[in-house]
């Protein structure tokens, strides 16, 4: 059971028990771009992975309950401590068949984007402790629809990385206008030579965000992981820009292949053509321990995804401090 306590401990039965560790031992992988991947299977023999920080509990399927007009998708809800969480079947969201045998199923318990919701999987199998730098982008060619953030290979076997927020957006689409009254008079005027750099595994996420950024009439360049977004930063510093100058700031995912957000941010703070770049660190996880971390690599802001509104009172905030708040704040 993920309890959210001072240890967390995966129930899956005695083979299973006792297979994780104190939340402090876990978060001590975060800053060296590792990650823990709990593995799973669907409905054949292809092996899938989570990460650890995204789930707080894996439990045998409990009794699900059908709701009226109910996505295809959401087999059902569960009582599950206390509350009455929706159960989806990750088969099914990513195209295939829906899971048979339900009693003899598993449910991953996972948080995101502010929700909690739970996963149907076949079976569960393992914990395994990975370098971000061993799991990969998506091979090219597996197109724009697919469902996956990244690969890797576990003991000669290909791990497909679901993108569960595609999943989730599916599902359960979040609002992505921001409301009235939040954006400022005047912001993109302001600011009108830069532009803001989105780092994300996820093209949904990227394109949320995209979408809020450039809604503010500013412009944006797209990176698909820590590694590509510090290339490109490098690549301004060569040809003799002012990046600080260039930029309006750096909004970057945590979780990511070949390089994550917090190396990323660690990296950009040890370059001292790059070191004055603004981060707003922007993630799914969530948790104390990623404002300890935001600190510790010394990103300016920490953002759980995904909030719209939020998104955009960081961005006027930022503007406020390049420009001046008095500049702002004049009457017109």
């Amino acid at each position: 059971m993920f309890n959210g306590s001072g240890n967390i401990r995966l129930v899956l039965g005695a083979r299973m028990a006792g297979v994780l560790d104190s939340v402090n031992q876990r978060t001590q992988l975060v800053g060296q771009n590792r990650l823990e991947l709990l593995l799973f299977r669907l409905a054949g023999k292809q092996l899938y992975g989570i990460n650890v920080f995204k789930v707080k509990e894996v439990l045998q399927c409990p009794p699900l309950n059908e709701i009226p007009k109910r996505n295809p998708v959401v087999r059902g809800v569960a009582h599950i401590r206390g509350g009455t969480i929706s159960i989806m079947d990750m088969n099914l969201a990513t195209g295939h068949g829906p899971l048979r045998n339900l009693q003899e199923c598993f449910v991953i318990i996972t948080e995101y984007n502010r929700s909690t919701q739970g996963f149907l999987v076949n079976k569960v199998e393992r914990i395994v402790n990975m370098n971000w730098e061993s799991i990969h982008p998506p091979p090219k060619g597996s197109g724009h629809e697919n469902y996956l953030t990244a690969v890797t290979e576990v003991e000669g076997q290909l791990v497909e990385i679901i993108d569960v927020e595609k999943i989730l957006a599916e599902v359960s689409p979040i609002n992505e206008e921001i409301s009235a009254g939040v954006i400022e008079d005047g912001i993109a005027e302001r600011v009108v030579q830069k532009h803001v750099l989105i780092a994300d595994d996820s093209t949904i996420a990227r394109k949320q965000i995209q979408r809020v950024i450039e809604s503010m009439g500013l412009k944006t360049t797209l990176c698909k992981d820590g590694r590509e977004a510090l290339e490109f930063l490098e690549g301004l510093a060569k040809e003799g820009k002012k990046v600080s100058e260039e930029l309006l700031l750096v909004i970057s995912d945590i979780e990511m292949p070949e390089m994550d957000g917090y190396t990323f941010t660690a990296e950009v703070r040890a370059n001292p053509a790059l070191k004055d770049l603004h981060i707003i660190l922007h993630t799914s996880l969530s948790g104390v321990f990623n404002e300890a971390m935001v600190k510790k690599v010394g990103a300016n802001d920490f953002l759980a995804k995904f909030h719209p509104d939020d998104l955009a009172r960081r961005v006027n905030d930022r503007v406020k401090e390049m420009c001046g708040e008095s500049i702002l704040d004049e009457e017109p």
